[in-house]
């Protein structure tokens, strides 16, 4: 969850005004509170999917009146410029607490009205760049090369102040072999990211963050009903379509005579999608030149695996708008009769305006316990 205030979040549980903010924004800026120019706001909501290769997208509609593009350097001209889209709640005392929801390459402006009727602008967070900056040539990095330098490498190419944070010293590991990358930029920087064991996406700072799926601990909000509370409509589904429980990771190359190999499943027998239980064994395989040793593949693995379990369960609800959450948070979500079921969101949709409601979907978490076989 977003850093807040505990003032924030016993109001977001109460009756409370709040404000919304969408500025346009000079490429390259990091931060919650960047210089731009304010639009004003008529709709629009921030779209966040965890499971996306870009996470956020925004719909927005604001006052046209003298900003639709007419030369590459207008404001709204989708040649670069971004929009930096926040929300948050004006207290009593007049103070504002901003929650940042991150920035926006600007798409599509569109307008049905003209000249000066509402402008709809379509936008994408930063990894839609490195999706479309396909490489012009192959490019080789050798052995021992970390993996550091060659997503700075390949990530600067596109935007050349970017801010890359990693969670822990993974950057210093060297590859294992020589690699190739030939077009696509993006499913060779995520391929290298899978291989680390890692998830990746540019957060509310304008920041490429690089991190271990979170663990599912103690949840951080509460999805309630009644005095207090702030669900809306909940509905629920158990599907076993598409799941697995068990992951076989492997390296790929000629360089080897024995590739690197781990297979590491759901161990927990209280879980629904236990390996040995009635659920059966349903392994996904996973192969990578970025794995060399069986450890990688093992990491690699667990991570996928635990970004999966739970999954046949999930849970759709709409509630208050909370724009500290985002995917990947545990919340717990309590039902009329007082059963309450911890949930990470995977998706999630923030409005602009004070009638929306938040509409999330969830997968139910289970107790991880992995073992490799």
């Amino acid at each position: 969850m977003r850093p807040v205030s505990a003032a924030f979040l016993r109001s977001v549980r109460g009756s409370h005004r709040m404000v919304a903010e969408a500025r346009v924004v000079a490429p390259g800026q990091t931060g919650v509170s960047p210089a731009g120019t304010l639009l004003d706001i008529e709709s629009g909501d921030v779209q966040l999917d965890g499971t996306a290769d870009v996470r956020s997208t925004v719909d927005l509609q604001v006052v046209g009146r003298g900003l639709w593009p007419t030369s590459p350097a207008s404001l709204l001209a989708p040649y670069g410029n971004e929009l930096h889209i926040r929300r948050g709640i004006r207290f009593g005392n007049g103070t504002t607490e901003w929650v940042s929801l991150g920035y926006f390459r600007i798409y599509s402006p569109s307008q049905e009205q003209v000249p000066d009727g509402p402008i709809r602008i379509a936008a994408q967070d930063r990894m839609s760049g490195i999706v479309e900056a396909r490489l012009l040539a192959p490019v080789q990095w050798s052995a021992g090369t970390s993996l550091g330098a060659i997503v700075e490498q390949l990530v600067t190419e596109v935007y050349p102040s970017a801010v890359i944070e990693w969670d822990d010293n993974a950057h210093l590991e060297p590859l294992g072999r020589q690699l190739l990358a030939e077009e696509d930029r993006y499913a060779f920087l995520s391929e290298l990211v899978t291989g680390a064991g890692k998830i990746w996406y540019w957060d509310h700072r304008g920041i490429l963050v690089i991190k271990s799926p979170p663990p599912v601990t103690t949840p951080v909000y509460r999805v309630s009903h009644g005095e207090g509370g702030v669900l809306v409509r909940l509905s629920r589904e158990l599907t076993r379509e598409g799941i697995y429980n068990g992951v076989v990771a492997y390296g790929e190359a000629a360089d080897t005579l024995v590739p690197a190999r781990a297979v590491v499943v759901d161990d927990n027998p209280a879980s629904p999608t236990w390996w040995h239980g009635p659920f059966g064994k349903v392994p996904r395989y996973y192969s990578s030149p970025f794995l060399t040793t069986n450890g990688q593949a093992a990491s690699a693995a667990a991570s996928m695996l635990t970004r999966a379990l739970g999954l046949p369960y999930s849970v759709s609800f709409s509630s208050v708008p909370n724009p500290a959450l985002e995917p990947f948070d545990p919340v717990q979500i309590t039902y009329p009769g007082g059963r309450a079921e911890t949930h990470v969101i995977e998706r999630l949709t923030v409005p602009l305006t004070a009638a929306g409601e938040m509409p999330a979907v969830t997968r139910e978490q289970t107790l991880i316990m992995l073992g490799e076989i």
